[in-house]
């Protein structure tokens, strides 16, 4: 079970390889916590990505299908479950419910308000969100 708390996990600085490895790694645990450090640094990753198939635009494939967008679906695919997992788990590290994360569906605003609830500091054991917390 991989829902453990380390103080020190918590409060040592993750660099941008090892958030993204991280993620991929803990790619479906939902259980868990994530630092500011690891969500933004994979957010970060993720738009770099995007922005490099973006560059691939310029091929085209079929009538009206570019290269770029093509593998940037794929690419959205695939990291669908990774993001929500990161996600669910900063939630978690900020205090907030999982259940949070369904503002997602709510269009604009709701990316927003996940936005705002991630960048929020770590709760503190103490209030019950902390290790081994259901």
């Amino acid at each position: 079970m991989m829902d453990l708390y380390y103080p020190n996990e918590r409060t040592r600085a993750v660099s941008f390889g090892e958030a993204i490895q991280t993620v991929f790694r803990k790619y479906s645990e939902f259980n868990g916590l994530a630092t500011r450090a690891e969500f933004w640094w994979w957010a970060l990753f993720n738009g770099l990505v995007l922005s490099a198939l973006n560059l691939l635009n310029v091929f085209q494939v079929a009538d009206k299908t570019y290269l770029g967008t093509l593998i940037a679906g794929f690419w959205g695919i695939a990291i669908l479950l990774p993001s929500l997992a990161v996600a669910a788990r900063r939630l978690r590290d900020a205090g907030y419910d999982q259940r949070n994360l369904f503002w997602i569906l709510i269009p604009f605003a709701g990316i927003i308000i996940v936005l705002i609830y991630c960048s929020k500091p770590p709760k503190s054991v103490a209030t019950g969100l902390g290790a081994g917390a259901q």
